[in-house]
């Protein structure tokens, strides 16, 4: 559709309205505001997932060397069982060897010392560990008081002590004396060869009331 302008005035031009920029700055200002603050949480979730990781790292490497102590202290725990079974057998084979030394040359040393004590013989000789029992008989005291200064002067034995020593009633036709005597087995490397030279000596048996009888 044409029109015709009969005035002949030149007709104004449409103007642009103005923008209302006072109330868009706020909505700038919030914007602004979250993409700072998105930014700030996305620094602090880095941060703490990269120290969720070093921990977790961390918790890891501990739980393997727990897990390598865990073996180490197992086979400590069987290595010192096993150091116990063999300290037991080491004492038990020393013990053997304590016992078997000096043997023969003990009892040679008391069947020498009882030949040679009158009036004085052996029933039985018992041993348990370190500690011999003697029993026996003699014709008189002053016989077993000889043999047991023997044995503490023959330097294989630490204390020698007598149980018993009564009359013998059984027996009426001599006067005999029983008795019972206990020694305690000297080291074998105790033992002075000058003490054990002496056991072999003979004893001075002092006068019997009874008849003499060697056994």
């Amino acid at each position: 559709m044409i029109r015709i302008n009969l005035l002949g005035q030149t007709r104004p031009k449409a103007g642009r309205r103005p923008v209302d920029t006072g109330a868009a700055l706020p909505l700038v200002f919030i914007g602004i505001g979250a993409a700072v603050g998105l930014v700030v949480l996305l620094y602090f979730y880095h941060s703490l997932q990269t120290q969720l990781n070093d921990e977790n790292s961390k918790i890891k490497t501990l739980t393997a060397q727990k897990t390598e102590l865990q073996v180490i202290k197992q086979q400590v725990e069987a290595f010192e069982k096993q150091k116990q079974v063999l300290q037991q057998r080491v004492g038990v084979i020393e013990q053997l060897q304590r016992d078997r030394t000096g043997g023969q040359e003990l009892l040679d040393m008391v069947a020498n010392t009882v030949s040679r004590t009158e009036n004085l013989w052996l029933s039985s000789m018992t041993r348990k560990g370190n500690t011999i029992a003697f029993e026996g008989a003699s014709a008189s005291i002053n016989s077993v008081a000889n043999f047991i200064t023997a044995l503490k002067r023959s330097g294989y034995f630490q204390k020698v002590e007598i149980k018993e020593s009564k009359q013998d009633e059984k027996n009426t036709g001599i006067q005999t004396f029983t008795f019972q005597i206990s020694a305690e087995i000297s080291p074998p490397q105790a033992v002075p060869a000058t003490q054990a030279k002496s056991a072999s000596a003979p004893a001075q048996p002092a006068a019997a009331s009874a008849p003499a009888k060697k056994g």
